[in-house]
């Protein structure tokens, strides 16, 4: 894989500076490959120095110099000249925030970077600069011509993959949200996802059901008979190794990991409680579905811990590694 890894920002006064350049202080011990950071080397410089780490900064135009100075530098496209103010988010933040994950994605999308990595942003914040969708992942979605109901949100860490079919919704818009061709559309782009990015050649798919005990032959509601068990059928019949709907209180216990590649939850809480409490640390978001990779730290801007040298850097890690370990599968294919 010759073309490195591109890091957009996130928002400057959140923990995405200073991750990205602690990860680079560590990039030889946890063997990374090579990346770059879309935003400002003034605030990423800054950042480090709060951290209390020694991180050079490499100021490049385009990702080709990446391979240059990377082993002794941390690469920087620099898009603007802005001061580091941890904890103090702003609208100038906001801008270079969604003018970094545009460039970055772009860069992505040419070939000229291998995968995108997306630092935290404070929504509210962009959508003060003219920033109109749910999130970064539907921005990026959009980017590559793919509709949101194709985006899939997977979390994925070393003891579990999760994908909830419905993410950041009320729970009781939940049972109206679902359909069986919803839950067959997005397990169908999950099992080709984990086929061709993750090396799972055959993915075995633990589908959950959305009422306890799975409904328990409708004493406890219908849908998972009437909505779910129906989507596993055509997943089946296409050839898919899904199974359930499982009662999802008995889906996440060493045993039952044991026997599945990617858990399919219903709702947001029903996957991420799961997954958060057995990779917290280690957790990547990836958006499957996209001609590209993308991955992202499992956390927000963190204001609070920015510029105090706390907030954590395996998220950050992680992310860096699952994007390039998906890259390289695809190089190969």
């Amino acid at each position: 894989m010759t073309a490195p890894l591109a890091i957009s920002i996130g928002d400057p006064a959140g923990v995405g500076p200073e991750l990205a350049a602690a990860a680079w202080a560590l990039s030889d011990a946890e063997g990374l490959p090579p990346f770059f950071v879309v935003g400002s080397a003034r605030v990423v410089e800054e950042a480090a120095r709060r951290r209390g780490i020694t991180v050079p900064v490499c100021t490049i135009k385009a990702p080709d110099e990446v391979a240059d100075c990377f082993a002794g530098a941390l690469p920087v496209l620099d898009l603007a000249d802005l001061p580091y103010t941890p904890g103090e988010p702003d609208d100038a933040g906001a801008s270079l925030a969604l003018n970094a994950l545009a460039a970055a994605t772009g860069l992505v999308r040419s070939g000229a970077a291998s995968a995108l990595v997306t630092g935290p942003i404070a929504k509210s914040r962009l959508a003060r600069v003219g920033f109109d969708h749910p999130g970064q992942t539907e921005f990026v979605a959009e980017a590559c011509g793919v509709t949101a109901e194709n985006a899939v949100m997977m979390l994925a860490g070393p003891s579990l993959k999760v994908v909830p079919i419905t993410v950041h919704v009320a729970l009781r818009l939940v049972p109206d949200m679902l359909t069986t061709e919803l839950i067959r559309n997005r397990t169908a782009i999950t099992a080709a996802a984990l086929a061709r990015d993750y090396g799972i050649a055959r993915p075995r798919l633990a589908v959950a059901g959305l009422n306890p005990h799975a409904g328990e032959d409708g004493r406890m509601g219908s849908e998972d008979a009437d909505i779910v068990a129906p989507a596993v059928a055509m997943l089946r019949a296409a050839g898919i190794d899904a199974f359930g709907p499982l009662p999802p209180d008995t889906m996440f216990h060493d045993e039952a990991r044991a026997g599945y590649d990617a858990a399919i939850c219903m709702y947001h809480d029903q996957a991420l409680i799961p997954m958060k409490a057995l990779d917290f640390d280690e957790g990547v978001n990836v958006t499957l579905g996209l001609p590209i990779i993308r991955t992202s730290p499992d956390h927000g801007t963190a204001f609070s811990l920015a510029g105090t040298g706390k907030a954590r850097v395996g998220p950050t890690i992680a992310a860096l590694r699952m994007a390039g370990e998906c890259a390289a599968r695809r190089a190969l294919a």
